[in-house]
């Protein structure tokens, strides 16, 4: 049986941004970003992303890990009535566990999704979801702090981009703090709104 994989897949902007400063509910990329400056790739080009290998490994894993400002922003991630961004059912269908400074009861949602909140590190939150996700992958989902933590700390196989072409020159960056990393490119796709480029991370 093959060992469980741990990816990562980021949008970011040519300059390596993932989200912008400032996050908040009114602005949940922060500065410079609109809602949709990253992801837009998704949705403008249907007969060429829709179904498609790159949108389903999105959301390919048995158990995810997110940090908090993935889960909300400062302002309300704490508070027991917010249950994230994503409504009643969110995408993932299988336990999420989100980085957190706070301890949290788990939050069942519909669609098999279940918030778990880590307050003791990154390892600790991949052994559980490691033991949460049984035979499938585990999927680091970002933000871009959260991802460079994973990659400094050698714990992430594979890396997936999706890069899309604007600049943007300040924000929450991708590789931050992490020296030394070496990538091996096994694919890369795309069209004229997005490159996507999955490595191998070389260990």
């Amino acid at each position: 049986m093959e060992k469980t994989k741990v990816t990562s897949g980021l949008a970011v902007s040519l300059d390596g941004y993932a989200a912008g400063h400032n996050q908040s509910f009114e602005k949940p990329f922060g500065d410079n970003f609109d809602s949709d400056l990253l992801d837009r790739w998704m949705f403008s080009e249907p007969e060429k992303h829709k179904h498609k290998k790159e949108i389903d490994a999105i959301l390919d894993a048995g158990a995810f890990i997110m940090g908090h400002n993935m889960f909300g922003p400062k302002d309300r991630r704490d508070k027991s009535e917010w249950k994230g961004w994503w409504g009643d059912n969110p995408p993932y269908h299988a336990p999420v566990f989100v980085l957190s400074h706070n301890e949290r009861t788990p939050i069942e949602m519909e669609g098999g999704t279940i918030f778990h909140f880590v307050t003791d590190g990154i390892e600790s939150a991949l052994k559980k979801a490691k033991e949460a996700a049984g035979d499938r992958n585990v999927k680091i989902m970002g933000g871009a702090n959260t991802v460079n933590q994973y990659l400094a700390a050698g714990l992430i196989d594979e890396l997936w981009l999706h890069v899309v072409p604007v600049t943007v020159g300040a924000g929450s960056r991708l590789f931050e703090g992490v020296p030394d990393l070496r990538l091996e490119p096994v694919e890369v796709s795309g069209t004229g709104v997005v490159t996507h480029i999955r490595y191998q991370v070389l260990k």
